[in-house]
């Protein structure tokens, strides 16, 4: 029996490829934007957890995978998306948060971690058992990840408990830096066919070795390189003829799998159905949506300053700041340069590492007086139009409320409708 995400991936009659954007986000408000948006458009959601956000120890989150599934149905439920159109996955399932340690102890921490995904019914996994653990070499060979790739296959094979539609995979190890590179991007290379070739043969080989060959049928996408990444100031951009080669790779000799495409975050609009159209037919997105919220924020923090008597102010930014300078761990290895530059950073880099500080009670706190000074007044439409300048207009025409929750969902759904155009 085929899997809701497999049946939506299917070749249409006409020879088109679908494609389908997969939120990688644990905000509330990010997910209730993505719910609202799938309810509209009657489409299949898809929300993904990474290894990092939650695990069997709770993750940065402090969520389970059973209770990550828990939040996410209760968030779809309250947007009125039919369950059924609600997909849950996840991202980066493998040794890497636990890649201090020898590889057997990482491993183990790993394959309960995927165990947990799997028996909260998480219907697709990545299985990404590319990064090196403690006295392994820099970089693991092919047959390396593909062994501990179908080991942790294994675990989620024996765990799951969804009955009849088991989980589907993905594969494959050219993945980003998570959350945009934190280096020079002139050198970026798209993943080469026979690379492609060579990491799908050897996961299928070792499947099947291993007695996987059911669930190999169910791998359904590997990721690589088409060309696209962020750091923290400025995008690589899509550029077709440049991926040419392994589109063709794909079209001719691996057609019963799609590409699976990492830091599509900050494209141009146009390159999300190119992107598509070319097999890239699922698209992860994360950053781009709580820059969008962190962008909405701070617009409203701005009209607080306007509108409400300094006593009673959230003063949301400096506690932002205070939290992060107090608590470094999350953005400090990837901030460079001077005080100033780093300051700068911590606000408006596309990377968006404020987005692992927006669960710290200080800043929960401030959010949420914040959002409560706002909603106490009218904020003025002529206000509106300097801050919210595309919510204005539709706050004009009555297609949204000019409430404050109402303008930061609407505003990380102008992210999501670029996607949802394209898929």
């Amino acid at each position: 029996m085929s899997s809701v995400l497999q049946d939506h991936l299917r070749l249409r009659a006409d020879g088109t490829q679908p494609g389908i954007y997969s939120v990688c986000s644990a905000h509330p408000l990010v997910l209730r934007a993505a719910a609202e948006q799938a309810a509209t458009d009657g489409s299949v959601l898809l929300i993904e957890a990474t290894s990092n956000q939650v695990n069997q120890t709770g993750g940065y989150t402090g969520m389970q995978p059973s209770g990550f599934r828990t939040f996410a149905e209760k968030i779809a439920a309250d947007a009125h998306l039919e369950p059924q159109k609600l997909v849950l996955g996840g991202d980066h399932l493998g040794p890497n948060p636990w890649r201090h340690l020898p590889e057997a102890e990482a491993m183990r921490h790993a394959t309960t971690m995927v165990s947990a995904y799997a028996k909260a019914s998480f219907s697709k996994i990545h299985l990404d058992a590319s990064m090196s653990c403690l006295g392994d070499p820099t970089t693991l060979s092919d047959e390396a990840v593909a062994n501990r790739s179908a080991e942790l296959c294994a675990a989620a094979e024996a765990a799951y408990a969804g009955g009849t539609d088991k989980p589907v995979y993905v594969i494959g190890t050219e993945v980003p830096t998570p959350g945009g590179a934190t280096h020079s991007l002139d050198g970026l290379a798209i993943t080469h066919p026979a690379a492609a070739a060579r990491t799908l043969a050897i996961h299928r080989q070792v499947f099947i070795e291993n007695g996987l060959g059911d669930a190999w049928k169910r791998v359904i996408a590997m990721v690589v390189q088409p060309g696209v990444e962020f750091d923290h100031d400025s995008v690589v951009y899509y550029q077709r003829a440049k991926a040419e080669s392994l589109v063709e790779w794909r079209q001719q000799e691996a057609s019963e799998i799609v590409f699976e495409a990492h830091s599509t975050d900050y494209q141009l609009p146009d390159a999300y159905g190119e992107l598509v159209h070319d097999g890239f037919a699922i698209l992860k997105v994360g950053p781009a949506l709580t820059f969008a919220l962190r962008e909405a924020l701070d617009a409203l923090a701005a009209i607080e300053e306007l509108l409400i008597a300094p006593k009673e102010q959230s003063n949301l930014l400096q506690v932002v700041e205070q939290t992060m300078i107090a608590n470094p761990s999350a953005w400090e290895p990837y901030y460079q340069g001077t005080l100033r530059q780093q300051q700068l950073l911590r606000r408006f880099s596309y990377s968006d590492r404020v987005r692992y500080y927006w669960h710290y009670p200080e800043i929960v706190a401030a959010v949420a007086r914040l959002i409560d000074n706002l909603e106490a007044i009218k904020i003025p439409e002529s206000v509106l139009s300097l801050y919210f300048p595309t919510q204005y207009a539709r706050v004009r025409i009555g297609e949204i409320s000019s409430d404050p929750t109402s303008l930061i969902v609407d505003k990380i759904k102008d992210v999501l409708r670029i996607y949802a155009r394209s898929c």
